[in-house]
């Protein structure tokens, strides 16, 4: 009996094949406290992603900044603030308003989302419980009715980090994978969220090298008697 197997490999590789057709876009906040529902957003960032479609590698592609102006009422934590190094007064920040920034950011990545074949986006953060939280009480106070990000699904790059590294920090987990990385602009929700997304895509393009993803396609196999 002679068997001949055949193993087909994709010709491309897409975005939307690779987390279950959800879009990643790394994200990250400063804010004048630790309570989403009362402390202010002062800065956020958003670094869409892309696929080479030959190799599968990610890789960054976009990134879109605001500084925000805090929400009314809102809390400003002194220590907050000294740890950020945040002026919330400061004119020449540029601030613009939670819903200006939050509506930018979203038509933004709906329009990546779209294009890449994704149905829905999902928020890839170092500690993303605490950004995600922010992002989604600052939707409800905006009356915004539809965020492109899962409620509450997220990639927390402080655990794949801890995996992948022994480092849940993120300076450390940069400096552990060989990336550079400089204290003095960290705590910039612009810098360390480009950071964040070298982070991320290190570790999903090594986790593919090692055989991770896509999965190997099962031989056909005709048997001749």
């Amino acid at each position: 009996m002679n068997k001949t197997t055949t193993q087909e490999q994709p010709a491309t590789f897409a975005l939307s094949e690779r987390f279950r057709g959800y879009f990643p876009v790394v994200v990250d906040v400063e804010t004048a406290g630790f309570n989403a529902q009362t402390d202010a957003l002062l800065e956020i960032a958003a670094t869409m992603l892309k696929m080479d479609e030959s190799t599968g590698e990610l890789s960054k592609d976009e990134t879109i900044h605001f500084n925000v102006e805090p929400f009314e009422g809102a809390n400003l934590e002194a220590s907050a603030l000294a740890f950020t190094g945040i002026d919330p007064t400061n004119p020449l920040r540029g601030a613009v308003e939670e819903s200006d920034a939050l509506k930018a950011m979203f038509k933004t990545i709906r329009k990546k989302m779209k294009a890449a074949g994704c149905q829905r986006a999902i928020m890839v953060a170092h500690n993303a419980s605490f950004d995600l939280g922010f992002v989604n009480a600052a939707t409800q106070r905006c009356l915004i009715k539809r965020s492109p990000f899962h409620p509450f699904a997220s990639f927390d790059t402080a655990t794949l980090s801890g995996l992948a590294f022994g480092q849940t920090v993120l300076a450390k987990a940069c400096q552990s994978a060989g990336l550079a990385f400089d204290n003095s602009e960290a705590h910039s929700a612009l810098y360390d969220t480009e950071k964040t997304a070298e982070l991320f895509c290190l570790i999903v393009n090594k986790w593919q090298s090692l055989g991770g993803w896509p999965l190997p396609v099962p031989p056909e196999t005709t048997e001749n008697d």
